[in-house]
């Protein structure tokens, strides 16, 4: 597990990210897993997402699996967050940032390890997001739910 702030300043440690990951990792039973968390910028994520998903501006969390070549290989894979854009989203949802950010790393961990959810209204009420949620509530100790 590696964690790279690329200079961006986070709220939360590190150290704290790094066992947001591990805690969804945990959470799927997956053992043997190469993932990074890179905190970026709003210019670098909003390059990250037209280059990479061909959308426009800035979003909160961006995440990259690799193909396993066996199902006993690791999971590898990267996430990216930007701090800025959380913070917002967080403001917005009446979070704390801190949290937001947790969720984050879990909520791309998830993606690396291969679950997906809907766009528009029904994203919270999918079943990737309800497990992300189980997770940052274990992770928080119980803290507000969304």
């Amino acid at each position: 597990m590696d964690v790279s702030t690329s200079g961006v300043r986070s709220p939360v440690a590190a150290a704290k990210l790094a066992d947001a990951a591990r805690a969804a990792l945990r959470a799927e039973r997956v053992r043997n897993a190469l993932v990074s968390v890179t905190l970026v910028d709003r210019r670098a994520i909003a390059r990250m997402n037209r280059t990479h998903l061909g959308h426009g501006g800035a979003t909160d969390v961006i995440s990259f699996s690799f193909s396993r070549a066996s199902a006993r290989d690791a999971v590898i894979g990267d996430v990216y967050i930007a701090p800025d854009v959380a913070r917002e989203n967080a403001a917005a949802r009446g979070v704390p940032v801190r949290e937001e950010l947790l969720r984050l790393v879990v909520h791309g961990t998830l993606h690396v390890l291969g679950h997906d959810h809907p766009d528009g209204a029904t994203r919270e009420r999918s079943p990737m997001w309800r497990k992300q949620e189980r997770i940052v509530r274990r992770l928080t100790r119980g803290g507000a739910r969304r």
